[in-house]
């Protein structure tokens, strides 16, 4: 199986992201963890260099004014058309609409996907950061809340 950056944020995410500063191990613990559950060296750093990029991301988005933005229209160049979906586009566009994501919070998440240097973005990869973003960016836990709830309602209707 081949391993790639999102499985490995996938995983870091899941179990220690969101848990509490006193419980997270520092990052040589955590790339010998990975190492031990079989997620490539080369892989690892990548995930550590994106989540760093991650968080000066939302450093640097804390700059943006808060004001209530208004619904802008994006329009994506030929190359971000080929590597995000209509789907993907789709879904994105919800989410802006029902006041998850705004105009700022949105190009961050398009840069982060593009980071992950994957052959293809699907959609579940773009729930995914979306929900790593808004962990990061601050005042923004209502909208995490609600994509926490749409990625696992998701989750759960496939296991059931």
């Amino acid at each position: 199986m081949k391993e790639n950056v999102f499985d490995v944020l996938l995983y870091l995410f899941e179990n220690y992201i969101d848990n509490d500063e006193a419980d997270k191990p520092d990052q040589d613990t955590l790339e010998t963890e990975l190492e031990r559950v079989g997620f490539p060296e080369s892989e690892i750093h990548k995930a550590f260099e994106w989540l760093e990029s991650m968080t000066v991301v939302g450093q640097e988005s804390e700059a943006v004014s808060t004001e209530e933005p208004e619904l802008t229209i994006r329009h994506y160049t030929p190359q971000e058309q080929e590597r995000l979906t209509v789907e993907c586009r789709g879904y994105m566009l919800f989410l802006e609409q029902i006041g998850v994501l705004d105009g700022s919070t949105r190009e961050i998440v398009i840069e982060r996907l593009f980071a992950l240097n994957a052959d293809e973005i699907d959609l579940d990869q773009v729930k995914w950061v979306v929900l790593m973003v808004l962990f990061f960016q601050p005042d923004r836990d209502v909208a995490y809340a609600w994509m926490e709830d749409l990625v696992f309602e998701d989750v759960e209707a496939v296991i059931h």
